[in-house]
């Protein structure tokens, strides 16, 4: 790792930050760590970064000309405000472009095996037959099964010695094959299809939180001309809304990337003409008191932490860009009770169903 390089200097923003939340942890040191060989003798711009949190990877690993990958929009610009005036790095979509030359991949382990299925593939598929990927993460977060979605695309996949909860998957000898295209499932209770890259929450199905969601869908604001599905996942729920009321016009939007080319491969797989997919951070790129109708279904952890404050951002978001007397529809786990923060932060808010697992409210924006 650079030796001049401050990691006590990185900050989260401009994602939610707390006590409890880091921009580093002992697993980006050991990936570093594990790589400083390997770094020291790669060529100029021969360095991929895949999943860096907020910099450390990027930052830390004292290369210029880094190409990195970063699923988070919200990632992106944590790690261009930490980078200040240092531009030895230019952020890329996954693909040959990102990947074509490359010596060294240093990757924070994805915890979907689909997702990390998708990067190896993409990995053997576009790096030099001599690269090597050192993938890091915390122990408790790990499982054999990486270990065998990695020996499916490299002949060689080593185990570093564990460090602070914190262990490094060493990847080589790429297998070469092709990219997988993006899933694809046909929903006939839905009558749609549904695309989800490797990155996608529950894949090409629909979780029972979002399935509490489309059920209250029919109520929601009947007269509206504009609709957003915020943190829209595949957008399945911008997909229904779509196909139901063709006048509005849906803007389905997440900070992944993967999400965000899943929802516009859904949009296309089912002629959906009314469907605009943006890759944003909590509807930054939107104007105030210009939408109707918002439909979200928060998160409610940041990384591998469980916190409110991702759902907390969302709920200020869609307030911002409701107009008067516009609805915000929100699904949530029941136990959560964000019922009182709504009517705070949006508007008078009513229980529209609830069962043991999960709530649905609508808030008027006052």
């Amino acid at each position: 790792m650079s030796a001049t390089f401050d990691f006590t200097a990185l900050r989260r923003r401009p994602d939610v930050e707390a006590p409890n939340l880091f921009a580093v942890d002992a697993s980006d040191r050991l990936v570093l760590d594990e790589a400083a060989a390997a770094l020291a003798a790669a060529d100029p711009g021969s360095v991929v970064v895949i999943g860096d949190g907020y910099g450390a990877l990027t930052l830390g690993s004292g290369a210029t000309g880094v190409r990195v990958f970063q699923d988070s929009i919200v990632g992106e610009r944590a790690l261009a405000a930490n980078a200040g005036a240092f531009d030895g790095f230019r952020n890329l979509q996954l693909g040959e472009e990102l990947l074509l030359g490359a010596q060294v991949v240093l990757l924070q382990l994805p915890r979907s095996l689909d997702e990390l299925e998708e990067l190896a593939a993409n990995i053997a598929a576009y790096a030099v037959d001599g690269v090597t990927v050192f993938a890091g993460g915390r122990i408790k977060h790990m499982t054999t099964a990486m270990n065998v979605v990695l020996a499916k695309h490299f002949a060689r996949v080593d185990v570093s010695h564990a460090r602070q909860k914190s262990r490094v998957l060493i990847a080589s000898q790429p297998i070469r094959g092709t990219v997988p295209p993006l899933r694809r499932e046909f929903h006939d209770d839905l009558g749609l299809w549904l695309c989800a890259s490797g990155s996608a929450f529950a894949g090409s199905r629909v979780d029972i939180g979002t399935r509490a969601l489309l059920a209250a869908l029919p109520q929601a604001a009947p007269h509206a001309s504009t609709a957003i599905d915020l943190g829209c996942g595949t957008g399945v729920v911008a997909a229904v809304l779509a196909k139901a009321r063709p006048g509005v016009a849906v803007l389905a939007t997440d900070s992944s990337a993967g999400a965000a080319a899943s929802a516009r491969a859904t949009a296309e797989a089912n002629g959906l003409t009314n469907v605009t997919v943006t890759r944003d951070d909590a509807l930054s790129e939107q104007p105030d008191a210009s939408v109707d109708l918002v439909l979200l279904n928060p998160p409610f952890h940041l990384g591998g932490t469980v916190h409110t404050g991702a759902a907390s951002k969302l709920f200020a978001a869609a307030s911002r860009v409701l107009k008067s007397g516009g609805e915000l529809w929100t699904v949530y786990n029941s136990h959560l009770g964000y019922r009182g923060e709504l009517e705070r932060v949006v508007g008078p808010t009513r229980e529209v169903s609830r069962s043991p697992k999960f709530t649905v409210t609508v808030s008027e924006k006052n």
